[in-house]
């Protein structure tokens, strides 16, 4: 964020400085498109929150606008009334922090998008979707169905929560696939679908998800930008955060056996603790009783299922149950795209430079495809949230090869080396915090 600079309001032309001044809380411009915004007040009532917009203040946002909003149309009335002017002539379109090669990658990645928007990659198919729905509905289904008729043995209680688990971590991919508008045209029918998938099937809250998620999207792996690398001092990730805790003796965990300890604060209570208690939090606070009342009819229908065949008591201990198999796969998934990649402050990238450093994937088969909904092709879904997942595949070539021009690497793993990478992840931050905290 630069000092103030002064700004010829009269004439609307402004150079990079002027832009790069307005960046603090209270006072915001962007720049999409060379037009100047003015988005001070409008943060307040953007549909995405309040952060993931402030992201940008000071910055190009070109590319963010465009990878968000499906209907550029549409959202250019909203943006109209916030122009202030545009870019000086002489100004080039992308920031000063960005350098040469990157302006030519942003031209290529341009090309790139203008490219597959014309082979209709953005297109979905809504029979796959449908499918995908029908599948979970009946899976859990099944689910219920075993234990009414066959009765509550222990065995069957177990297959029944590793079924019902499996449904949650399914419908909490098909909810990622409506909260980015990723399905129908219109925005109207891909939020009243995200409400019902992520509150009715699985008890959370739509607007919370877009709020943490998108912010995640506009500036991955990047500290005190994307809430997903917020460890609540649990864990120090990447290669910065740990030497800069070691430099400050900063020390709530012994860090160095965090590969060790992961395995008990993590995965297995992610979902059913931490994030149970800031939907709920997030919900009541804001007042989002439209959402609570989505999520409360999940628990009334879980309970008139359960109640009968468990009781009460029982009824919240297979709950606990299903919730803490779906944080185990949820972690894994989530985190092997990202916990083993870059992690760091803010580097001013361009868009496709800042998620090939925060992204990987992971190979395709019938199974990982199904298993991470998709998000084995986490790249492509990064570069194009708004793309239908059943297309990641179509575009994957071409992204490899717009990586490989630019030297850009493109990393492929196996699911296996997914999962191992983020303990040895881990164990590295561990290792750098240790090193520091004792001799630095």
């Amino acid at each position: 964020c630069l000092p103030p600079a002064i700004c010829d309001f009269s004439a609307g032309v402004y150079t990079w400085e002027e832009v790069q001044s307005h960046c603090n809380r209270n006072d915001q411009w962007l720049v999409i498109n060379r037009k100047v915004y003015n988005i001070t007040q409008w943060v307040k009532r953007h549909p995405g929150g309040i952060r993931v917009i402030s992201h940008y203040a000071g910055e190009d946002a070109t590319e963010a606008f465009t990878a968000f909003h499906p209907d550029l149309k549409f959202v250019q009335k909203f943006l109209k009334p916030l122009q202030i002017g545009e870019l000086a002539a002489t100004e080039p379109s992308h920031d000063r922090n960005k350098n040469v090669s990157s302006a030519t990658i942003i031209q290529d990645f341009h090309t790139l998008r203008a490219q597959v928007e014309s082979e209709g990659l953005f297109q979905a198919r809504p029979l796959f979707f449908c499918l995908h729905l029908g599948h979970i509905l009946l899976l859990e289904a099944l689910a219920w169905l075993i234990i009414w008729v066959w009765g509550t043995s222990w065995t069957l209680t177990f297959l029944s929560a590793v079924m019902l688990a499996t449904t949650q971590l399914q419908a909490g991919w098909l909810q990622h696939d409506f909260g980015h508008l990723s399905v129908f045209k219109k925005s109207s029918w891909n939020h009243l679908l995200h409400k019902f998938v992520i509150g009715h099937l699985k008890g959370a809250s739509a607007n919370w998800w877009n709020h943490r998620h998108f912010q995640h999207h506009a500036k991955p792996n990047i500290f005190s930008k994307d809430p997903d690398v917020n460890m609540l001092h649990v864990f120090v990730v990447g290669a910065t955060q740990p030497v800069e805790y070691g430099i400050k003796k900063i020390k709530y965990m012994p860090y160095h056996h965090q590969h060790k300890y992961f395995f008990l604060v993590g995965p297995p209570l992610l979902i059913p603790v931490y994030f149970h208690i800031q939907i709920i939090h997030t919900m009541i606070s804001r007042r989002d009783w439209v959402d609570l009342a989505w999520s409360l009819s999940y628990y009334l229908r879980y309970l008139c299922c359960s109640i009968p065949m468990f009781g009460l008591f029982g009824s919240v201990v297979f709950i606990s149950f299903v919730r803490f198999l779906e944080s185990h796969g949820f972690v894994w998934v989530t985190q092997m795209n990202h916990l083993p990649m870059d992690i760091d402050h803010e580097k001013n990238q361009d868009w496709l430079s800042m998620q090939l450093q925060a992204t990987c994937n992971i190979k395709q088969s019938l199974f990982n495809d199904w298993f991470s909904g998709h998000l084995n092709f986490q790249i492509e879904h990064h570069l194009f949230p708004t793309m239908p997942r059943h297309n990641y595949h179509l575009v994957a070539p071409l992204v490899r090869a717009l990586c490989e021009k630019h030297g850009i690497p493109y990393q492929v793993k196996t699911l296996q080396q997914g999962f191992a990478d983020v303990f040895r992840s881990l164990k590295h931050s561990g290792d750098l915090w240790l090193d520091a905290y004792l001799h630095k």
